[in-house]
């Protein structure tokens, strides 16, 4: 069931999403914050673009990570007809009894950028490590720092049997972008 932001400021102050903006911050900047039935998550400042300088063959089960190029800074540029790997600013507890769904925003979905991020299951926490494909033929711009995505937050009426944490899942804690693991 989805609940309204009174709901979720409780589940936040209790640690849920680390740091917490009461509020949707709005003014100049790409919005970011505290939603009617969500929250809406900023972009940090760590980026890793995709290049195929190396040639590497992109395989999930053999990753290599020549396939990227890492940078830092206020802004990035996604070359056309490609992608970033990149991360949230904040820290996200998923309590044991709700999952999240993260869609893209509609400022970046208005410019062909697509935001991937798979749900975030119950008892998961850590940065989120998100895909973003620019598929336009220019070159694309996110901002650091500002809104990218919004969490849509599901709550079940108990814990499911099996959480992310307790199976022991692969990408629990991650901190940084996280490349695929098997």
């Amino acid at each position: 069931m989805l609940k309204p932001d009174h709901h979720i400021q409780k589940l936040a102050q209790e640690g849920m999403i680390t740091p917490f903006e009461e509020k949707l911050i709005r003014e100049g900047v790409i919005s970011y914050g505290l939603s009617s039935f969500g929250y809406d998550i900023r972009l940090a400042d760590e980026f890793k673009i995709f290049t195929n300088v190396h040639s590497a063959i992109v395989d999930p089960k053999n990753f290599d990570p020549k396939s990227f190029i890492e940078t830092r800074g206020v802004h990035c540029i996604i070359p056309p007809n490609s992608f970033i790997l990149a991360r949230s600013y904040e820290y996200i507890k998923m309590p044991k009894n709700v999952l999240a769904i993260c869609l893209g925003k509609s400022t970046y979905a208005r410019c062909g950028l697509i935001v991937n991020v798979t749900p975030l299951e119950p008892g998961w926490e850590g940065y989120i490590t998100m895909e973003i494909s620019n598929t336009t033929p220019l070159p694309a711009k996110v901002y650091a720092n500002e809104g990218i995505a919004q969490l849509i937050f599901l709550e079940g009426h108990e814990p499911p049997r099996v959480t992310y944490d307790s199976r022991k899942g692969k990408y629990q804690k991650q901190v940084g972008i996280q490349l695929p693991k098997i």
